[in-house]
C-alpha cells in the first residue's frame, strides 16, 4: 500500500517499522496520518512473520500533537457527530502484538497520547 503521511518498512524480517512522515507539520496528527497508521499497524498485526512493531517520528518531533490547522473550523457538533477523538484511535488500540514508541524530539498533546498507547516507550536523550 502507498502511504502519504507515513513510511513503512520491515527490519530483520520480523519487526514492522512505521515512521510518521509530515516533516513540515512536525508530524502533527491529522485524520489521514491516523488512518494510515491504523492500517499499517493492522497489516503488521495480521502478518505471522511480524513479532512486534515500532512507531517513530523524526529526530526533531515524534509527533507535535493534533493538527490544529485541520481542526480550526470544527464546531462542537462536528467533533461530537464525527467521533473526532476516538474514530481512528480505536483501530490502533486493537493491535495485539507489542508496539514500541521510539520517541525523539517533541511528543506533545496527541503525540504524547500516541506514545502512551504503545506497550513500551523508548525515549532519546
Amino acid at each position: 500500500m502507498v502511504y502519504e503521511c507515513i513510511t513503512v518498512r520491515t527490519e530483520a524480517e520480523k519487526i514492522g517499522v512505521v515512521t510518521l512522515n509530515r516533516p513540515k507539520q512536525l508530524n502533527a496528527l491529522n485524520d489521514q496520518l491516523m488512518n494510515e497508521l491504523g492500517e499499517a499497524l493492522a497489516a503488521f498485526d495480521a502478518d505471522e512473520k511480524i513479532g512486534c512493531m515500532i512507531v517513530t517520528g523524526s529526530e526533531k518531533a515524534f509527533a507535535a500533537g493534533a493538527d490544529i490547522g485541520m481542526m480550526a473550523s470544527y464546531t462542537f457538533a462536528d467533533v461530537y457527530k464525527g467521533d473526532y477523538i476516538t474514530r481512528n484511535w480505536e483501530r490502533i488500540r486493537s493491535v495485539r502484538k507489542p508496539v514500541i514508541a521510539a520517541v525523539s524530539g517533541y511528543a506533545l498533546g496527541g503525540g504524547c497520547e500516541l506514545a502512551m498507547m504503545c506497550d513500551f516507550i523508548i525515549a532519546a536523550d
